[in-house]
């Protein structure tokens, strides 16, 4: 029978494991749910926050189950993605575009590190402060 030599030094070791600490610390990203809602009791989802080389946080978010926004009681046109900054100020991040089968996917940067997300049924799009009809909300990141 024969015998196979490794051998691998110390230095090799400390570079093997420098990479792999830095694959892990870069692609991972923080994942939280939103939390269950009486208004799209239905809709299910999570969201990713990642941090980049560049300082911005990349959010993307997978939503199933969303009801339209004229279902609703009382019926809205869209719905908007809300981001909470550190210092409480929200950030309209953008519409939510539905796609077949009720299934959401939304991606976006920012250079604010977000706090909470959430989304709320609106008329308008491009409104500047969020309604009071928040259909998801996440937990404080």
């Amino acid at each position: 029978m024969k015998t196979i030599k490794f051998s691998i030094s110390i230095k090799q070791v400390i570079l093997i494991l420098s990479i792999l600490f830095l694959v892990l610390s870069v692609s991972c990203a923080k994942k939280t749910v939103f939390n269950n809602s009486p208004i799209t009791p239905a809709a299910r989802g999570e969201v990713s926050v990642k941090k980049d080389k560049n300082n911005n946080y990349n959010i993307e978010l997978q939503i199933s189950y969303l009801a339209e926004p004229e279902r609703l009681n009382p019926p809205r046109m869209t719905y908007v993605v809300w981001m909470l900054t550190e210092d409480d100020n929200p950030i309209n991040l953008g519409q939510i575009i539905s796609t077949s089968k009720l299934h959401v996917k939304f991606e976006t940067v920012s250079s604010s590190k977000p706090k909470l997300i959430f989304v709320t049924a609106e008329d308008d799009p491009s409104v500047l402060y969020p309604g009071n009809l928040r259909v998801l909300e996440t937990d404080k990141f």
